[in-house]
């Protein structure tokens, strides 16, 4: 039976691709972002219920459709991820959108191809020994959507064995439509937002003596910040900590009140990670206290580290390796020089589908969906980023061709 899908789901995801991009590039032009997902929503809705769907909407702004021949105590779970990032699109695209806000992630891809995979498994439902879940999940890039999902029943009311997610890459030197299936373990770091309030007493540019500048605090608590990473982890213990927004002062002859500083920060471990936010806390309040400032750190949202399990692992590899072939099929340790980013097997983005790896079984693929030479120089959230739309039919066919395998054990 597996060679048979084999055979037939890359010829019908094919012959789907123009659906694919017809789905693809009205969310595109559509990009929404964190909770906010109305037309997202309604649009992948109507598209369930064209295919025989009876989608229901989970928690904030999330969806799930089920099929399969009803035996609930058989389920695995296919997830993709829908909110777009605020960032204003500058590519030459037919389709940007123009709203302020972008697919600079690739989630429109990842939408529109579990889409595909469910059109491809409603037209074999029959073939399904059991239920394939979708899990369509707003909000990943404030690493809350799993979470609140979960919370809201996605797990629920059956026994989920599995559970797959795929994350396009684009800016990479890997053939369009291969996929790189995660290693067992950790395969990406738990990640926490952060915010550092620095106070100080505004006054006029000319008599800095007579206020407090919290400017000034904020440009030592920034260098002081990047000793951690530095000075205080071993070489081998990968982490990061990035202060990607100071917002502060309007005028150049004044020295303002406060200024803001937010970031993030990324480890692999949770016990570097509390290290990590310990020591942000200290030195933000000591820093400051040292400039007569004073520092408050708060931390909105995060997410554990996403781990891959080893046997689930190893049987998706050979089901991408069946399905694409062994040149478009690799692990990501093979991955010579690590063409992600950092070493091969780990990437440095967070992803909050590790709130599911937590509770089920679970595995992250990757899919080439952007070579330079072919105009994909631009990496992830990046606002020039771009993606090649001949990767999508793989990546459907392999959602449809796992689901398919997983539940025929």
């Amino acid at each position: 039976m597996e060679e048979l899908w084999q055979k037939e789901l890359l010829q019908a995801a094919e012959k789907e691709k123009e659906q694919l991009i017809a789905w693809r590039r009205y969310l595109h032009a559509h990009a929404e972002t964190g909770f906010d997902l109305p037309e997202t929503l309604d649009y992948v809705e109507k598209e369930l219920k064209a295919m025989g769907l009876a989608p229901k909407r989970c928690g904030r702004a999330g969806m799930i459709a089920e099929l399969g021949n009803g035996n609930k105590d058989n389920t695995f779970l296919l997830r993709a991820d829908m909110d777009a990032l605020p960032i204003r699109e500058q590519t030459e695209s037919t389709f940007a959108a123009e709203n302020g806000n972008m697919h600079a992630c690739g989630h429109d891809m990842h939408t529109t191809m579990l889409l595909g995979a469910a059109k491809l498994l409603k037209e074999r439902e029959k073939e399904l020994n059991g239920t394939v879940r979708l899990m369509f999940q707003p909000a990943e890039e404030l690493l809350s959507g799993a979470k609140d999902m979960i919370e809201n029943g996605v797990l629920e009311s059956a026994t989920v064995t599995g559970a797959m997610m795929l994350h396009v890459m684009s800016g990479v030197e890997i053939p369009v439509g291969t996929a790189i299936v995660a290693v067992p373990g950790v395969s990406a770091p738990a990640a926490d937002y952060f915010t550092i309030l620095i106070k100080g007493k505004g006054c006029h540019g000319s008599s800095p003596n007579l206020g407090v500048d919290p400017v000034n605090a904020a440009a030592h608590i920034v260098l002081a910040l990047q000793e951690v990473q530095t000075r205080e982890l071993s070489v081998v213990e990968r982490a990061m900590l990035t202060i990607g927004s100071i917002q502060g002062g309007e005028a150049a002859n004044v020295i303002p009140d406060c200024v803001v500083l937010k970031g993030t920060m990324r480890a692999y471990r949770e016990d570097t990670r509390e290290f990590l936010k310990e020591r942000l806390v200290s030195v933000a309040e000591k820093t400051a206290e040292v400039f007569r400032a004073s520092a408050e750190v708060t931390f909105s949202c995060g997410c554990p580290a996403l781990k891959n399990d080893a046997e689930l692992s190893a049987r998706v590899l050979e089901y991408a390796k069946s399905l694409l072939g062994k040149q478009r099929a690799l692990g990501a340790g093979e991955l010579a020089g690590g063409a992600i980013s950092g070493r091969a097997e780990k990437t440095g983005g967070s992803e909050d589908f590790s709130y599911i790896s937590e509770k089920v079984p679970s595995v992250m693929v990757a899919l080439a969906a952007g070579t330079p030479e072919n105009g994909c120089e631009y990496p992830l959230h990046h606002p020039e980023v771009t993606f090649e739309e001949e990767a999508m039919p793989s990546g459907s066919a392999l959602l449809a061709y796992t689901a398919l395998c997983e539940l025929g054990r």
